[in-house]
């Protein structure tokens, strides 16, 4: 004879210690999504044929860069941009060989980001996702410009983020009025 014992067990819940009907609290993982990208400004000289002169031995390369976010119309959208200055100099005389400037944006919106999170979420996700881009550009255009490609290395939008915090509040620290 079978024994009429009940051998299910019990639901999840239960076995959670949530037998009272409370929903186990479900963390949202932040979402992106990019709904755009595009160069809105970009200037590119090359110095050295405006003057006549070809580029000569190693040339050295300075690379700026900045980033700016704000919240655009729409909830949840942000408008986030990485500008870039590069100035490239012959390395004996100093002589500028070619400058190129680009502000390169992305329009993303973002879900489930805390606000005390969001400032830095799109001042160092956001440009990560737009760089490999920006990259590209900026290849393309000092090789189309009449010189070898510029491969950018990759940038710590971390340690930028992290340069300017500090930057900020020490600027703030020196313009407090002292008592």
């Amino acid at each position: 004879m079978a024994d009429d014992t009940d051998t299910t067990t019990a639901p999840a819940a239960a076995q959670n210690g949530q037998a009272n009907g409370a929903q186990p609290q479900q963390q949202q993982l932040p979402q992106m999504q990019v709904l755009g990208q595009f160069i809105r400004d970009m200037s590119f000289e090359n110095v050295a044929a405006q003057k006549g002169r070809a580029a000569e031995g190693q040339p050295e390369i300075a690379v700026q860069v900045g980033l700016d976010a704000r919240k655009r119309g729409q909830d949840g959208q942000y408008d986030v941009s990485i500008k870039l200055n590069v100035t490239s100099k012959a390395k004996e005389s100093g002589d500028v060989i070619f400058g190129m400037e680009i502000d390169y944006a992305g329009i993303f919106a973002i879900k489930n980001v805390p606000d005390n999170q969001l400032h830095p979420y799109l001042l160092i996700e956001c440009p990560r996702m737009l760089f490999p881009f920006l990259r590209r550009i900026v290849h393309d255009v000092t090789r189309d410009g009449g010189f070898p490609p510029l491969n950018l290395e990759q940038i710590d939008f971390v340690s930028l983020y992290r340069n300017e915090i500090q930057r900020r509040a020490q600027a703030e620290a020196a313009d407090a009025p002292k008592s």
